[in-house]
């Protein structure tokens, strides 16, 4: 079985644990605090999801980004070289500030100011172009970024099955990928190829984002 790390331990990061845990499926859990700051969560996981620094969780066969997008490239670039190994990317380009207090609030070209979250410009890339460049050699798979993160928790749902979108550019990437969403209980649709499915299923713009779409 391939080895699955995970970066990042916020909702995305740590509700895919928990998707993994009920599976009794392995994998190490990392976040930039270190490995204690995540007793409480493995602990709650139970036995078959571990903590460990972002280097042990980089270094599985699978990993999963999952960082805020202002993170990314600070995280991802002081890794060592990715040799083909599949990482999952989670993000979306949009950053977060206090609609109380900063100035980002008024902006009226902004239709999401309200709610304290703005659309980073990519220069008229899509976010995993971006991504790609922190993580040269790898094979990325977009997906688990294009919903509420909190539906993860509940992949069969309304008498059937939660759809995940995935895309990417490898089809053996892919297949690794589909096969964790099917074995959590996920309906996967492939999306096809990243510049195509990457920016469909992104948020906050694309047009099959947030969709909570259920396959019965």
């Amino acid at each position: 079985m391939s080895t699955i790390g995970i970066i990042g331990s916020g909702a995305l990061g740590s509700n895919f644990a928990r998707i993994l845990a009920k599976q009794g499926i392995p994998a190490t859990i990392s976040n930039s605090r270190g490995p204690a700051s995540l007793a409480d969560l493995v602990k709650e996981l139970g036995p078959s999801i571990k903590a460990g620094t972002v280097e042990e969780a980089a270094s599985a066969d699978i990993v999963l980004v999952a960082v805020r997008w202002v993170d990314a490239e600070k995280v991802l670039g002081s890794l060592p070289a990715w040799n083909g190994r599949i990482v999952i990317d989670g993000t979306n380009p949009v950053e977060f500030f206090d609609p109380a207090t900063s100035p980002d609030a008024n902006d009226t070209s902004n239709p999401l100011a309200a709610y304290g979250i703005k659309a980073v410009d990519l220069g008229g890339k899509h976010s995993s172009q971006v991504i790609q460049q922190f993580v040269p050699g790898a094979r990325v798979v977009k997906a688990f970024n294009h919903n509420d993160v909190n539906v993860l928790k509940e992949p069969e749902t309304a008498g059937g099955k939660r759809v995940l979108f995935y895309s990417g550019d490898d089809a053996g990437a892919k297949a690794e990928v589909r096969a964790i969403m099917d074995g959590a209980g996920f309906f996967p649709v492939d999306l096809g190829a990243l510049d195509v499915g990457g920016p469909l299923a992104s948020l906050p713009f694309g047009p099959l984002s947030t969709h909570n779409l259920v396959r019965v």
